[in-house]
């Protein structure tokens, strides 16, 4: 149960804040787009909120901690959704953040999106790969050279 709570207060205002107050507020008094847009921003908002569901429950169930860094889970996370993509997180909160722009028809919150995925893979290249070599080394490495930063590698048979 505490780990839930933790969970669930990292979600409130880390994601809460960066990929639906910050894109909401961006949008401006925006009329919401109707049709494919609407569409499309309902099928981002869906897959940005399960991929995220996924990883914060792997995080929480696989490698005993949260997102947060400062009760980071104890285990390297390499199963689950952790199997396609080293950054779920990232691209959950990328992808929710793309649904806004669909939502309002406006670029701002996709000029947002890049600015942070910019960020993002700044501070993943920077401190979390260096920081995930150091705290768990080979096993580290081998996950590295199978799984995609972003988005699942395609294998060859």
């Amino acid at each position: 149960m505490k780990l839930f709570l933790k969970v669930a207060l990292f979600t409130l205002v880390v994601p809460g804040g960066v990929a639906v107050l910050v894109p909401f507020l961006l949008g401006g008094d925006r009329v919401v787009a109707g049709g494919a847009w609407l569409g499309l921003a309902v099928c981002l908002f869906a897959l940005g909120i399960a991929i995220y569901l996924r990883a914060v429950w792997d995080f929480a169930m696989i490698g005993k901690g949260t997102p947060a860094p400062i009760d980071a889970p104890k285990r390297l996370v390499v199963r689950g959704i952790y199997r396609y993509s080293r950054n779920p997180l990232y691209v959950a909160m990328l992808l929710v953040v793309a649904g806004w722009a669909a939502l309002f028809g406006t670029a701002v919150p996709l000029a947002y999106a890049v600015g942070l995925f910019v960020l993002y893979s700044l501070v993943i290249r920077f401190h979390e790969e260096p920081h995930l070599a150091r705290e768990f080394g080979e096993e580290y490495e081998a996950y590295r050279r199978q799984v995609g930063r972003w988005l699942p590698r395609l294998r060859r048979r």
